[in-house]
């Protein structure tokens, strides 16, 4: 089976700016149904082992699609380094919802899609993005999270918050590349104008997709009480935890073996059982 692997796929998004896709996928005369990877804060389309995934995902028969958002601090000529912090600072929920948006309709509209047939995965902030998209859009049936936020309110404690606001940027320090990652207040102003529609809870009780959460009981970024919690809001949810795993199901970057890491392996073949079951023969 010849997969197609088609890098870095030219995306002009006009509420926001021009950002990169990449679509893997086996040629076949079949419609495939698409699954759409959405990445977190400080994530990109070609971080760690997003690429297997992403072959794996075609080899089981689907189309899969990765990318950046827009404003995630990577460009078109760098897609794999934060290259433009200015970017990364003026990001924000809405300019991230109206990307994954048009990733939707770009390749929903594709001759090879089933687009009866949409899934979104998740990861970290991305999942809680893809929760808000599956409450907002009847077109996606299906949902993955992995290592998700089960809230978008996480911005600095009351001392740091002050400062921002007095100075409009507070910075993190991106612990790979040492780079201090700025964020503008901006931010804080775009999630308060739209307060309801970011409630990550309220969309997951909303959500009408079949649902299925992963995380791994070792995560030292977002806690599993998280994926507890989002379980507890959306009751007919599948929950599924993995021993032991961290944060990125034992990926890294860069990732410079042939395979997955084991981990990551099962959170693999627990989506496309998932997708499989739920979606394609539903």
């Amino acid at each position: 089976m010849k997969i197609t692997k088609s890098k870095n796929i030219i995306l002009s998004n006009p509420e926001t700016k021009t950002f990169l896709a990449d679509a893997f996928y086996a040629e076949t005369d079949k419609k495939l149904p698409l699954v759409i990877f959405v990445h977190g804060y400080k994530g990109y389309k070609d971080w760690g082992a997003w690429n297997l995934m992403a072959e794996n995902f075609a080899e089981a028969g689907f189309f899969f699609v990765k990318f950046n958002f827009s404003h995630n601090g990577t460009t078109v000529d760098n897609p794999e380094n934060f290259a433009d912090l200015e970017a990364f600072g003026n990001n924000n929920y809405s300019k991230e919802l109206s990307d994954l948006n048009f990733v939707i309709d770009h390749f929903a509209k594709d001759s090879k899609i089933d687009n009866q047939k949409i899934v979104l995965i998740g990861h970290s902030r991305g999942g809680g993005i893809s929760i808000i998209k599956t409450c907002e859009d009847e077109r996606i049936n299906g949902l993955v999270t992995l290592a998700s936020v089960d809230t978008l309110e996480r911005f600095p404690t009351k001392e740091k918050f002050e400062e921002w606001k007095e100075t409009g940027v507070y910075y993190v320090e991106n612990g790979r590349t040492k780079q201090q990652m700025p964020h503008y207040y901006q931010f804080f102003e775009d999630f308060k104008n739209d307060e309801h529609r970011f409630d990550v809870e309220r969309s997951m009780e909303m959500a009408k997709a079949h649902v299925l959460i992963i995380h791994g009981t070792s995560d030292e970024s977002v806690s599993v009480k998280n994926a507890e919690h989002l379980h507890i809001l959306n009751p007919t949810s599948e929950l599924y935890l993995i021993e032991n795993a961290n944060h990125t199901f034992g990926a890294k970057e860069p990732w410079e073996e042939d395979d997955l890491p084991k981990d990551l392996k099962e959170v693999v073949e627990k989506c496309i059982e998932f997708v499989n079951t739920k979606i394609v023969i539903d």
